[in-house]
């Protein structure tokens, strides 16, 4: 089983190296891929810092979930490989297009790139400004990750 992007997916985290990561300079897990974690991790690091703070005391940053993509009938969603993670939904609901500013938008832009990620605010059909996906292979994540030097992350 693969998720939208092609990373493996399964209703059972443990199949896939599901794991919980904090996000360093906040109290907030999330639990995604292991081998999808370095690059998401360390961006959510950057999106608190750079972007906006992730929201201390409310439940709306997470990662892994095994689930078809909304509206989907046949399509895992990304989630569902721990390859992606949503950042404030309350301050960026699926659908509201726009949430960020110009600024941040340019920042993620920034990020997306850096961490081969690709951000749901840039969706044509419907944009999903909370939600970020690893863009790339396994295969190529691990390259990025290396030429980063991002090593692996100690899970929380």
């Amino acid at each position: 089983m693969k998720s939208q992007n092609g990373w493996p997916a399964s209703p059972d985290p443990k199949a896939i190296k599901i794991k919980s990561y904090l996000i360093p300079s906040t109290d907030i897990k999330v639990r995604v891929a292991e081998a999808a974690a370095p690059l998401l991790i360390h961006f959510a690091q950057e999106f608190n810092e750079r972007v906006e703070k992730i929201d201390k005391g409310e439940l709306d940053d997470w990662g892994y979930a095994f689930r078809m993509v909304r509206g989907s009938e046949d399509s895992l969603s990304n989630h569902s490989s721990g390859s992606a993670l949503d950042l404030n939904a309350r301050r960026h609901p699926l659908g509201k297009r726009d949430t960020f500013t110009p600024e941040q938008r340019e920042i993620l832009d920034e990020l997306c790139k850096k961490y081969a990620l690709r951000g749901g605010y840039t969706y044509k059909n419907r944009p999903d400004d909370m939600h970020f996906e690893v863009n790339v292979s396994p295969g190529e994540a691990k390259k990025i990750i290396k030429a980063l030097g991002l090593g692996k992350l100690e899970n929380k």
